[in-house]
């Protein structure tokens, strides 16, 4: 059966009733919404050999992970591609890209399925049929140089099973987005994910040395040596590129040893602000943890009510001011000193121990499965991200909370900050409301209202989930209409017939 929710249905636990009793105090009581039993698509309009057609086959490549996608799945009726094709190696996606160009198929490359923004939604743009490009049976680890600390990975290699091939080497990628139990490496790339360490160890787009791309006009093999002044690094133009150039097949990765010693502790701010320039000062100094996470009063509010901390524990914090929590960790072989430099930069912060970050990072995977919860209890439950620099990122945080509380009046809205950089950081918002009658209108009218408030605050549309369907009309003032003929041009030479992820990423 195909399962309307996020990854393994017996792993989700249920609302305990205080966070249900919270819940119908806060947005009041909404309607339970239960998924339905099955999910039926429309019939396959496909003729391709070799290709799967089964109807259930097809509903597992129907959607990705975002809000609208459960609500689609939990309604029992989704759009999905015509045919789901699983190559077992890059001469094989060659040979498929070749033959759908010919035919006028649409090719969706799928990996993990993970993506909240419309990432793998089937659209078939001027095309009468749309295949699902399954890569999961390219899932080897192809070579690692411990010398280099390099290693290559085919595309469809889960984040769990890349971590077990390289630590049983010592080794480690150090890249933990909270979809990474079911995200691949290939997606990891495609979408420029970052990490819930890439403060530490960086952002995945930084981690790449070099990958291997099958488009319909050919292969490109980019990425030699350590770095390179060899003109532009094109790199750039398949990292981030969400499958609308091409498939990538191979990707080349810089690794580290791993940590001897992990640290993750929990601290209080008296204030978003005062938070804000902790996380500012670490950085810029140099010194900031590997991570560095940090949630405003609401969000720190809603922790604290769903966690069922004891009156005691709120009166303390209350007593000391302490309306933020943060957790810092710290990861390698020097951990004391570093947490030592880390805080000798800091004013304000109130430890609360390695419990509260042990806590954490034990339930770091968590959430999706909470809002699977949510969902049944005819909850509003989603997420969007961005990044601002320092100078205007309170001014931004501001922003968007304004949107998202006018669009969704009587809704609860958080944010954290985390991926920080010397110029400035991201901030991740969580919406919690009341589903209304129309729960697709109602979210995406508030997306759009929040989305055009991150563009009028200068911050970028997104920071790590990619752009996909969802983001794609912001792509203009995000980078120009000149940049976006400059992607259109680069679609039309490697992509001649259109046939790769239409709809997505360029407007």
């Amino acid at each position: 059966m195909v399962y309307a929710g996020w990854g393994d249905p017996t792993r989700r636990a249920g609302l305990p009733p205080h966070a249900l009793a919270w819940l119908h105090r806060e947005i009041g009581s909404g309607p339970a919404r239960p998924a339905a039993a099955s999910v039926s698509v429309p019939p396959s309009r496909l003729d391709l050999p070799g290709a799967h057609t089964d109807d259930e086959v097809r509903a597992r490549f129907a959607t990705g992970s975002s809000y609208l996608d459960l609500l689609a799945l939990r309604s029992g009726s989704v759009d999905a591609p015509d045919g789901v094709v699983s190559p077992a190696d890059a001469a094989d996606v060659a040979a498929l890209l070749r033959d759908c160009s010919s035919r006028g198929i649409a090719v969706v490359p799928y990996g993990g399925g993970t993506s909240v923004v419309g990432g793998v939604s089937p659209l078939r743009g001027s095309f009468s049929s749309v295949i699902a490009l399954d890569l999961s049976r390219l899932d080897q680890l192809l070579d690692v140089d411990e010398e280099s600390l390099t290693a290559t990975f085919q595309p469809g290699v889960r984040g769990p099973e890349a971590e077990r091939l390289l630590n049983a080497r010592g080794l480690t990628l150090g890249h933990f987005p909270q979809s990474y139990e079911y995200a691949t490496i290939g997606g990891f790339a495609a979408t420029r994910s970052s990490g819930q360490a890439s403060t530490g160890y960086g952002r995945f787009d930084e981690l790449v040395l070099g990958v291997v791309v099958q488009t319909p006009a050919g292969e490109l093999r980019l990425g030699r040596g350590a770095a390179s002044a060899a003109g532009p690094d094109l790199r750039a133009l398949v990292v981030g590129s969400e499958g609308v150039f091409g498939v990538i097949t191979e990707v080349t990765v810089r690794v580290r040893r791993v940590p001897e010693v992990k640290r993750y502790e929990g601290f209080f701010f008296r204030s978003f602000a005062e938070g804000v320039a902790a996380l500012r000062a670490m950085e810029q100094a140099g010194v900031a943890p590997d991570v560095a996470r940090l949630s405003d009063p609401d969000e720190t509010r809603v922790q604290l009510a769903l966690s069922g901390a004891s009156r005691t524990q709120r009166a303390y914090l209350r007593a000391r001011r302490a309306s933020c929590f943060a957790v810092f960790g710290w990861e390698g072989t020097t951990v004391t000193a570093r947490r030592k430099a880390s805080l000798s930069v800091v004013e304000g912060a109130l430890s609360v121990g390695t419990s509260a970050g042990e806590k954490w990072a034990h339930g770091r995977y968590d959430g999706p499965y909470l809002r699977d919860d949510l969902l049944d209890a005819g909850v509003l439950v989603e997420t969007l991200e961005t990044s601002a620099r320092w100078s205007s990122l309170l001014r931004t945080h501001g922003s968007v909370r304004s949107a998202l509380a006018g669009a969704l009046p009587g809704a609860v809205v958080m944010c954290h900050v985390s991926h920080l950089y010397p110029q400035g950081a991201s901030l991740y918002f969580t919406v919690l409301g009341r589903q209304s009658d129309d729960p697709v209108g109602q979210w995406t009218a508030a997306k759009r209202a929040a989305s055009d408030a991150i563009v009028g605050s200068g911050a970028t549309i997104t920071h790590h989930h990619a752009v996909g369907t969802d983001l794609r009309d912001w792509m203009t003032a995000e980078i120009g209409p000149l940049g976006v003929e400059v992607l259109r041009s680069v679609k039309a030479l490697l992509d001649p017939a259109g046939i790769l992820n239409p709809g997505k990423l360029i407007p």
